[in-house]
Order: C-alpha cells, then structure tokens, then sequence
C-alpha cells in the first residue's frame, strides 16, 4: 500500500459562504491521491451549486444528495459509496492545512494497523474566539501531542473532528459511521477508545476549526449537554464501570445531579459526595449528599467526578493520591 487512495466524507448543508476556501485548502493537499464524497443534506442556499462547479474541475469530486436527513444519515450515506482504503472525514466550513494528508498519510503507513492519524487544531473566526474555545483547543492539542487522548475521554470528546484519519478496515472494526447517536464525533470517539486504536502523537496543526454564530454545533439539540453527559455515562457503565465497586458521584452542582438523574433512571446505586456544608445531610433525588472526605475509608469505590473548576480540580487530585487512588481506574473527571 504505497499510495493509498483516501476518501473524504464531507456532509454539507447551507455553507456556501465556505465552501470555496474548504475545497480550495483540499485541492491544494501536498498528497493528491484523494477522492472526495461530499453529501448535501437538502440545503436551502446555493452549496450544492457551489459543489458541482468544483465536479466539473476535477473528477476526484463527487457529490450526492442525502436520501435520509441529517448530518448522520450524510456520513453513512458518504461512507458506502466511498472506495479508500484510507478513511476520513472534513467539515465543510472548516479548513485543511496544506499537508494534513500527507502527514496522516505517512503516519498510518509507517505505524500499520490498529492506529488512529491525528493532528492538532486551530480556532478562528471573524471575531475573538472566546475563552472556552481557546482552553478546549489548548488541552485537546496537548493530548495530541502526546497520544495521551484517552486519558482524558470522559472531560470532553478528546478526538478531533474532523482532523483523524483511519484504515477502512479499523474504521470497520469500530463501527464506522453506523451508529445513530449523537454526538457523533465523540461517540467515534469513545468507540475508537473502545477497540483501542492507539493514537499517533503529532505536533503539527493540520486543521483550522471556524467558529461562528450558526454554527451547527451551536445551534442544534444534539450537542446539547445531555447529550453529552448521557453519552458519556453509557459508555462508562459499558467498558469501565466496575459493578463489584461502590459507585458514587463527587459533586452536586447541574451537571451532578444530570448524572444522578441517569443513574437512576438505570436503577443503578451510587453515593453522593460534595465540599459544602450547606449541602451535606440533605437529601437531593432521594439521595443523602455525604462530606467528600468518607473516600478516605472506602476502598472499593469508582468515583465520577462532576466539579468542573480548575482549582477545585487540582485539590481533588491531591486529596484521591493521598488515598491511593488512580485516575481512569478509581476517578473519572466527567468535566
């Protein structure tokens, strides 16, 4: 596999003030052995338009209609007629650096089978990015650059989309594009983490994320955080949750009590544990809020972490060391 040809997914939907500087930064890939499967998913603008003027420039171009709806539907839909041995996907109002596939490319070839390409990301937009982006950007590329994503796959979805690049035959093993949930880069996420496809560190930005007002990351339900949570918690009770352990949950502010909610939904048992003194004895869902320090005695727990202040963070690991307890095994930060 000396040259391998590489599909790229692209879903689109009313982006026409982008397509040109997307496609363009993908015509310009130092490695040209692409093809490019690009599935409009019923826009109301002229994307589609747009689209087929570049078809007609080049023939490594191809572009569909989504017979379902949705962003979802669009990938699987892209996926089935794609014919790469290598896999990945773009964003349409996103922009590839120059060498991005060639750096993909170069990096699963080099380290085989069961490997996962990464690069790190870029924010821009017409106006500042705002302080969340920026922190999200700086831990997300500091992982990357270390091939340490999985360590943290429980804060916030530690695979960049669409900045990955996979072999077909390990993108098979994980499910693909299948699945119906949402989010769903980071359900791709927690099922590249689940079949363990380790991840190739890489210092080089390869992809400019853009942030703007419509964004539909912004806009739709899907990427709500319910969403979030709730994909979360599935697939910790699925591939870490111990049941022989007492679980219990450290915090009990909104995203606490989500996680309460879930869990009890499921019928699953846990403790609560917080710092505040006006919490502790009271009972919340039914469920006594007990002072955090009990973990010194418990031995046999797994502990979600739902306190999402840097600092507070910082004391909870000191406290959890002091315990002997062990992050991913013992602890798990949710946030």
């Amino acid at each position: 596999m000396k040259n391998p040809l590489v599909s790229i997914i692209i879903p689109f939907k009313n982006t026409e003030n982008y397509l040109q500087e997307c496609f363009d930064s993908i015509l310009k890939q130092s490695y040209t052995n692409f093809e490019v499967i690009a599935v409009d998913d019923h826009s109301k603008d002229t994307s589609k338009d747009l689209v087929h003027s570049f078809v007609s420039k080049d023939n490594r171009i191809k572009v569909f209609q989504n017979p379902g709806v949705g962003i979802i539907e669009a990938l699987q839909f892209g996926y089935a007629t794609s014919s790469g041995t290598l896999i990945t996907r773009m964003d349409s109002d996103d922009i590839m650096l120059p060498n991005r596939l060639e750096i993909h490319v170069k990096s699963l070839l080099k380290f085989g089978k069961g490997y996962l390409a990464l690069g790190k990301v870029r924010y821009f937009a017409e106006n500042d990015i705002n302080d969340g982006y920026a922190k999200y950007e700086k831990w997300l590329n500091a992982l990357i650059e270390n091939g340490t994503n999985y360590s943290e796959i429980y804060k916030e979805c530690v695979i960049p989309s669409p900045c990955w690049m996979v072999r077909k035959s390990d993108f098979e093993l994980c499910d693909a594009f299948h699945p119906n949930t949402y989010p769903e880069d980071y359900d791709l996420a927690f099922r590249f983490y689940k079949h363990q496809l380790k991840c190739i560190p890489c210092a080089d930005v390869l992809h400019l994320w853009r942030d703007y007002s419509t964004r539909t990351s912004r806009t739709s339900g899907h990427y709500a955080d319910n969403y979030f949570l709730g994909l979360k918690l599935h697939y910790f009770l699925k591939l870490d949750y111990q049941k022989n352990k007492k679980l219990v949950i450290w915090g009990a502010g909104k995203k606490g009590k989500t996680i309460a909610k879930l869990l009890q939904e499921q019928q699953i048992e846990f403790y609560w544990v917080c710092d505040n003194p006006e919490k502790i004895g009271k009972h919340i869902y039914g469920v006594e809020m007990q002072y955090y320090k009990i973990l010194k005695t418990e031995e046999n727990s797994q502990i979600i972490i739902a306190v999402a202040n840097d600092e507070e963070q910082k004391s909870m690991i000191i406290f959890l060391k002091s315990t002997d307890k062990m992050v991913n095994k013992d602890y798990f930060f949710f946030c």
